[in-house]
């Protein structure tokens, strides 16, 4: 049997057996009322990542020591993907009623709900080093103008966790971003939609469990996911043979950056002393450094195996860099301009940008475009 057979029927097993247990443990989890928190405080927290992934595999081995880390006083209860909360919304919906006391998703997942979202985690052709994210969050005030926006939902933004750059794995090579023309790609909603649409991409929204079908079938010509650790867990070297990256130096032109958190009901968040705030902001950064180089490592021990067992990288030009970035900026400005949090978001995004130590955009870029 092949290591690639091999792998897809671990792929499946695995992904029966850890379903079934999940929703064992969201039947069997008692409800934990805020109400009743002080000492030995115990948080129920939703990830989105599958059970069994690398992902969820660090978010479990991060929660599981905190018990330890705050002497006791505080016990994060990890939960994979659908355990407690079916779905996207769900997720959302059982963190500020009080139902999860907290979630680790994908922050760009509630672009539908929070427009500033877009712009809370990498975006088409925007910043795309892990460093132009943290200065922008810690040195420049994004966190505090991103609390004040989760506030009104009745949720604390604790801070950003970094995962990695989000690749394409398609059936057929592209090694340029006229190949793209006709593919039908299954890409997140919203922005990075808008944009691959300008290429002549037919986009599909799928969950991260329905990618392998739907490769499988046929049903899509490729699919964007997150980085090739998680992608080989997930088995996509079986149903597809190619891999695009953007230009040297930049895995991923559209989601160079792809941000996750740790978002608290706000009822959690304020029954906590102080100190123990502090001791989460502290965990939750500590955390963001080696959730992103743990993965760094995979992602290169995970490229090899790719490579092995046939697949083939290619790399998009500078000048498709570019030339995305020309298709991409109307549609940071159409997104800024649908409230005012983002708009402050994106403000302040984009004067870093024109600042000359980053040098990405000019006036000339923007000529045109007003918020």
């Amino acid at each position: 049997m092949s290591d690639v057979t091999k792998t897809g029927m671990d792929r499946r097993n695995f992904l029966r057996t850890t379903t079934l247990a999940a929703a064992g443990a969201a039947v069997s989890a008692p409800f934990i009322s805020t109400k009743a928190l002080a000492a030995g405080t115990t948080w129920k927290i939703q990830s989105v990542w599958d059970a069994g992934t690398v992902g969820y595999t660090l978010f479990e081995e991060w929660c599981n020591n905190m018990a330890e880390k705050s002497s006791g006083e505080l016990t994060f209860k990890p939960f994979p993907a659908k355990a407690v909360a079916a779905d996207n919304n769900a997720l959302f919906d059982s963190v500020r009623t009080g139902v999860l006391q907290a979630m680790n998703p994908f922050t760009l997942y509630w672009s539908g709900k929070i427009p500033a979202s877009v712009f809370l985690s990498s975006y088409p052709a925007g910043p795309d080093q892990p460093a132009q994210w943290d200065t922008m969050f810690y040195g420049l005030g994004m966190l505090e103008k991103t609390r004040e926006i989760y506030k009104k939902y009745g949720m604390f933004y604790v801070g950003p966790i970094h995962h990695d750059a989000n690749i394409i794995h398609s059936k057929k090579p592209v090694n340029s971003l006229a190949d793209l023309k006709g593919m039908k790609i299954r890409l997140p909603g919203g922005m990075v939609a808008e944009v691959f649409e300008q290429f002549g991409v037919s986009t599909v929204s799928l969950p991260g469990s329905d990618i392998f079908p739907a490769l499988e079938k046929g049903t899509i010509d490729a699919a964007d996911y997150v980085g090739p650790a998680v992608n080989w867990d997930l088995g996509f070297a079986q149903v597809t043979n190619n891999i695009l990256f953007g230009p040297p130096g930049v895995m991923s032109v559209y989601q160079p950056v792809d941000l996750m958190d740790l978002t608290v009901n706000m009822r959690a968040w304020t029954q906590l002393p102080d100190p123990m705030k502090q001791l989460v902001e502290d965990q939750v950064h500590a955390y963001s450094l080696h959730h992103y180089v743990t993965i760094q490592k995979r992602n290169v021990e995970a490229l090899e195996k790719f490579k092995q067992a046939g697949s083939k990288v290619s790399r998009l030009s500078a000048e498709d860099m570019q030339e995305f970035r020309r298709a991409a900026i109307p549609v940071w400005y159409r997104w800024a301009n649908k409230n005012d949090d983002a708009k402050a978001i994106f403000k302040l995004q984009l004067d870093y940008m024109m600042n000359d130590i980053v040098g990405y955009i000019s006036p000339d870029d923007i000529k045109g475009q007003s918020l």
